[in-house]
């Protein structure tokens, strides 16, 4: 199933990727946004040869939202610089099973990576190969069960906001693999990257690119 599209134009395409799809392909086979986009942009355009399409940025695999694809290897590039020197603002919504405290501030800690098991987790600041950590968070509603709290990333680490939130107390519904009560049915996690702004590979402007949420429950319970 297509992905929906949330902005297209000559240098890239945006789409807002479901919880448990893969961005790209890797070693299960299992089928990726690139794939996906690159054979539907191939029938659609009725492209004679190879559909360009490269990621720019990562989005976790458990994780939904904003997922921006370059269309040309010059957009690829200069998104790629984008990411890496600071000049986006990347905006996610969490479903979590506690309260912040206090409900909003700025979380600073060192992380490290344990990548024979693909997680990474807070440790002293003097630990050899620790990473500063920081975001800003607050929280803007809360449902029966579960709290929806904004998060804007200050630094970009692995699983950085799913371990941060973890070691508030806070995990993230259905992320088991930091400290989530049980699974979501889905397989993905209640992590949505909900707005990229960034200026814009080729055209003198800003891309502000804002994904809706899944139509499930738990996003749907917020008030």
């Amino acid at each position: 199933m297509i992905p929906q599209i949330l902005y297209e134009d000559n240098h890239v395409i945006a789409v807002n990727k479901a919880p448990g799809l893969l961005a790209q392909g890797d070693r299960t086979g299992n089928a990726s946004i690139l794939d996906l986009m690159k054979s539907f942009i191939k029938e659609r355009d009725a492209k004679p040869g190879r559909v360009f399409l490269g990621l720019p940025h990562r989005l976790d695999r458990p994780a939904g939202g904003v997922l921006l694809l370059a269309k040309t290897s010059k957009a690829l590039s200069r998104l790629a610089a984008s990411f890496r020197d600071g000049l986006v603002s990347k905006t996610y919504w969490a479903a979590v099973e506690s309260p912040p405290e206090p409900p909003q501030g700025t979380r600073i800690d060192w992380l490290i990576k344990d990548g024979r098991i693909n997680v990474s987790r807070c440790v002293e600041a003097s630990v050899a190969g620790a990473r500063q950590a920081e975001l800003n968070y607050r929280l803007i509603g809360k449902s029966d069960r579960y709290w929806l709290v904004e998060l804007s990333l200050i630094t970009g680490r692995h699983h950085q906001i799913r371990v941060q939130l973890s070691a508030m107390g806070c995990p993230i519904k259905g992320d088991l693999k930091y400290g989530a009560k049980r699974s979501n049915p889905s397989g993905g996690i209640a992590l949505h990257a909900r707005r990229l702004e960034l200026p814009h590979p080729v055209r003198q402007e800003r891309l502000i690119l804002t994904a809706p949420p899944p139509e499930e429950p738990v996003w749907k319970g917020f008030r």
